[in-house]
């Protein structure tokens, strides 16, 4: 054995025969045709989703929905609250102006059909607006567990939050009884003389104010709507990334000057007319 030159790696390994390379060559093109062999070969495709469906199911998209939802509806109850202002000019006025909101953009669209429009609308951002909120308290309640020890800490941060959730359902429930009761008529009748006509929206205003349940559900829920109305204009602005420090005060300024402006104009229709001054 002296003499004869080996290499230390080759100890103990079986030489290659030509039949053997042939089978790795055989064996290497069937792998090479196959492709790659992964675990998610055989996975299909996960479908994307539209990007605004995407956007929402993150807590920053909700909050975006919220903010702008809430814009919108913020604007409709300003110029609600505007547009019945004319109740104070007479029951022409206030006729002609729900006429005037029946024929938006008549004869190119049928009378009527714009305003359903608008209200279809309003009724889908309110859906939104309110499945937004309860999702984020869902959220919220399952990112924080455990309730905030320092009970300072505790009605600061949540004061707001469980303010607009009682406050929400009641202009809610307002906004139920509102639709009944001068837009369908259900409810514009019960316990007051007269017949329920929608083109004289005067008329109906009147008769349903005049009732001291309805006026003092009228006043409470437009006082639970300033309170909404006042945390909702300071916090979207924290919705949308716009809440630098150096701007807090005029925050506060536009949302206690909008939230008093609706409440106002609003809860002096039912005072006016249990006064006599409309409708007397």
């Amino acid at each position: 054995m002296v003499g004869v030159p080996f290499l230390r790696s080759e100890i103990g390994r079986p030489r290659a025969t030509s039949g053997m390379r042939e089978k790795g060559k055989q064996m290497a093109q069937v792998l090479h045709g196959r492709g790659p062999v992964t675990g998610t070969a055989t996975k299909s495709p996960r479908k994307r989703r539209p990007f605004l469906l995407d956007l929402y199911s993150t807590a920053v998209g909700k909050k975006y929905a919220m903010a702008i939802t809430g814009i919108g509806l913020m604007g409709f109850v300003l110029f609600h609250m505007i547009g019945n202002l004319k109740m104070y000019f007479g029951a022409a006025d206030l006729d002609s102006y729900a006429e005037f909101l029946k024929k938006l953009l008549y004869p190119l669209a049928p009378k009527g059909a714009v305003l359903w429009l608008l209200r279809g609308g309003l009724i889908a951002m309110a859906v939104i607006h309110i499945h937004a909120a309860i999702s984020l308290t869902r959220l919220n309640r399952t990112a924080r567990p455990v309730r905030y020890q320092s009970e300072r800490d505790y009605q600061v941060a949540n004061f707001a939050s469980r303010s607009m959730r009682w406050t929400g359902v009641t202009v809610f429930l307002f906004l139920v009884w509102h639709l009944l009761d001068l837009t369908f008529g259900v409810t514009n009748t019960v316990g007051a003389d007269g017949e329920f006509i929608r083109a004289n929206v005067y008329d109906n205003v009147v008769r349903s104010l005049d009732r001291w349940p309805v006026a003092a559900f009228y006043i409470l829920a437009n006082i639970s709507l300033g309170i909404h109305l006042f945390h909702g204009a300071w916090s979207l602005f924290q919705s949308m990334g716009w809440n630098n420090p150096r701007f807090n005060k005029w925050r506060q300024a536009f949302a206690t000057g909008f939230a008093t402006v609706v409440v106002v104009g609003n809860v002096s229709f039912p005072i006016a007319v249990l006064a006599g001054v409309v409708g007397g």
